[in-house]
């Protein structure tokens, strides 16, 4: 049998393991399809590399996996491999700065442990595959470490937090928080949390924050929103000049597909949906909706149909001209 083979089983023994709490030797001989003395051997391997497999006392013998002081060597499975393989190809375009380093750098490590078949696999994957990344906001890996820890420990940060810049003031202020959890969007990172000076929860972007430390004060656990939709209705629609309500005739799955999370939020309005979207500039709402495809209806603000008439206008134009 090639090493490859014995890898590989010793590996399904593992998930055998791992899957309930005790199997004696026949029954695991019976799954990997193998003599007791096969299992025994392989055993020793997951011994060897660190994994704490203890054998019971009894007819046919039994085995179970304890927890280990040791971290062993990262064993993974076919598609274990590639799932790992393929997140880290899409790291190196990620928003954490130095993580496109680090990736590439795992990636590395990942191909060398590998058998040689599946190795051969997740390199055609490679080669078959560009990553198409837009213009994102880098972070600070430590910065996420410390906001990180802060939310596990219930532990409240203090930061200086600029203004936004169409507010014509730019001043940081400083802030005292109560973090629940950040949320990351394909562009930009943000953390929810509980604002003290203001008494309510509150968006973060977290490239906007600078002087960040975590306090000794602990706080006790508040019941919040949804982090994730409480991150989107917030950047969706609240720092903006407009709120665009928009009733599209089409289904809710067929436009979130076209609008990111980020961007807009799709509610369910009986055969069709409901678009909410924020934005600075009404031209451009209304170029947007229109691009989407779909018969749609302003609902708010009536400023909005104004810009799609202009937006009309300008078409028609363009498609008469010549």
């Amino acid at each position: 049998m090639t090493v490859e083979a014995t890898t590989e089983r010793v590996l399904r023994l593992l998930a055998l393991l791992q899957r309930r709490p005790s199997w004696t030797a026949t029954e695991l001989a019976a799954e990997l399809g193998v003599t007791d003395r096969s299992v025994r051997r392989d055993v020793e391997r997951l011994r060897a590399l660190g994994y704490p497999v203890h054998a019971t006392a009894g007819v046919g013998g039994g085995y179970q996996l304890g927890a280990g002081t040791r971290l062993p060597p990262l064993l993974l499975d076919n598609e274990e491999a590639i799932a790992t393989a393929v997140s880290l190809r899409l790291a190196t375009g990620d928003t954490v700065a130095g993580a496109g380093e680090a990736a590439l750098r795992a990636l590395a490590k990942l191909d060398q442990v590998m058998p040689p078949r599946l190795r051969a696999e997740v390199r055609a994957v490679h080669g078959a595959t560009e990553t198409l990344v837009g213009p994102g906001v880098q972070i600070d890996a430590e910065l996420l470490m410390t906001l990180a820890r802060a939310c596990r420990d219930a532990v409240r940060i203090r930061f200086r937090y600029a203004g936004r810049p169409r507010d014509g003031s730019g001043e940081e202020r400083e802030r005292t928080v109560e973090p629940v959890r950040m949320v990351a969007t394909s562009r930009r990172w943000y953390l929810m949390a509980w604002d003290i000076d203001r008494d309510d929860w509150r968006t973060f972007r977290l490239d906007r924050m600078r002087e960040v430390e975590a306090t000794t004060w602990r706080f006790r656990a508040r019941e919040h929103p949804d982090p994730v939709a409480y991150v989107q209705r917030s950047v969706t629609t609240a720092p903006y000049r407009y709120l665009a309500r928009v009733r599209v005739h089409a289904r809710p799955d067929e436009v979130r597909e076209l609008v990111p999370p980020q961007v807009g939020r799709v509610e369910e309005d009986g055969d069709g949906c409901v678009l909410v979207a924020g934005g600075d500039d009404l031209d451009w709402l209304a170029m947007h909706v229109a691009r989407l495809g779909f018969e749609a209806e302003v609902l708010e603000p009536r400023e909005l149909r104004d810009a799609a008439a202009r937006l009309a206008h300008r078409l028609s134009v363009m498609a008469w001209t010549g």
